[in-house]
This record gives structure tokens, C-alpha cells and sequence, in this order.
């Protein structure tokens, strides 16, 4: 898959500069599909010329003007057949704390066991992140009260499947950490 659908899909939320969709990339879209303002940037303008988002010059007094985009009845289109389809492969784990954790038998246990203490620092803190957008969302509701009421699921999903992706850094991390310590007060 490419940038350009994850781009499509954040204009479902509506008129974003790019800067905003930055900033959702961030924070709604990074459990699942990263990007750096340079590549989003560059995408944005690629898909302007194609005809799948419209671009607005909004001027601004103190300020630079900025672009606003939208998606286009094309874009959508598009965007509606590639959520139609099965995906080209299944999800596949690239992760370098996996490597540096295959090798660490080679290693001080000190280094392995600072390795996972910061993933799990990270884990924890995208979790509590993703926790209080899940509290945002259903504002005092609860799920099924929210999601009888909400235009688009979407986002609920994804962002639930975020919270399980990060629970379960979470428990690997105490996991492995547990593991190597035995490992290493036995040798």
C-alpha cells in the first residue's frame, strides 16, 4: 500500500491543511502507517495533481498562507475501491529491537534489558496516548452507546486495534524482561 490511501483516508475527517494531517498522522494514524511531513508534503502535492484532493489557498495576516485540502468525489472513488479489496499480504513484523533481541545472547544482559525498558517506556506512553483519544471519543458514553451514534466506525477500529498492538508490546516487554533477568542471574 502506499502513502496515498492513508492520505485519502485522513480527509475523511474533513479539510485539513498539511500540517494537520501531520499532526493526525501522529497521533490517530502512527499505530498503523507512519510518514514524515516530507513524504506526506510530497504525496499531498501528487494527489492535488491528480485530481483526488482539491487544494484552497486560505491567506492568513500574521502568518504564511496556508493550503487546505479536501478530498474530491474522485478521490473518493478511489479511495472506496482500494478499502474494497483484500489486502496484497498479510501484515509483516520489521521491527530492529527484534534483531538486537535475536543477538542478545551475545551480549550483557544490562544491554538487552535497557533495549526492551525502552520500548516499554514507548509502549506505555503510545498507550496512554491512544487511551485518552478512546476517552475523547466515547466522551462518558459507552462503546455501544458510541457507535450507535458515530457516521464512521473507522477510526474507532483502528484506534482500538492501536491499543491492542501497544497492550501487547507491553506484555512482551515484561515478558522478555522477566526472562532475561533469570537468564542472567543463572549464568
Amino acid at each position: 500500500m502506499s502513502l496515498k490511501y492513508a492520505v485519502l483516508a485522513a480527509l475523511l475527517e474533513g479539510e485539513a491543511s498539511g500540517y494537520e494531517l501531520s499532526k493526525l498522522f501522529d497521533v490517530s494514524f502512527a499505530n498503523f502507517w507512519s510518514s514524515t511531513p516530507q513524504q506526506l508534503y510530497r504525496e499531498l502535492e501528487r494527489l492535488a495533481q491528480d485530481g483526488l484532493i482539491a487544494a484552497r489557498v486560505v491567506e492568513q495576516e500574521r502568518r504564511p498562507n496556508k493550503r487546505m485540502f479536501t478530498l474530491t468525489e474522485a478521490g473518493r472513488t478511489d479511495l472506496d475501491a482500494f478499502a474494497a479489496t483484500a489486502p496484497r499480504r498479510p501484515t509483516a513484523i520489521r521491527d530492529e529491537l527484534l534483531i538486537k533481541i535475536q543477538a542478545v545472547d551475545g551480549v550483557d544482559p544490562a544491554a538487552g534489558l535497557a533495549l526492551i525498558e525502552e520500548r516499554l517506556g514507548w509502549s506505555r506512553a503510545k498507550l496512554a496516548r491512544y487511551l485518552r483519544v478512546r476517552e475523547r471519543l466515547l466522551a462518558g458514553r459507552t462503546e455501544d452507546e458510541y457507535l450507535a451514534g458515530t457516521d464512521r466506525i473507522g477510526p474507532y477500529l483502528t484506534l482500538m486495534a492501536g491499543i491492542g498492538f501497544e497492550e501487547e508490546n507491553i506484555r512482551w516487554c515484561e515478558r522478555a524482561s522477566v526472562l532475561i533477568g533469570r537468564r542472567a542471574a543463572v549464568g
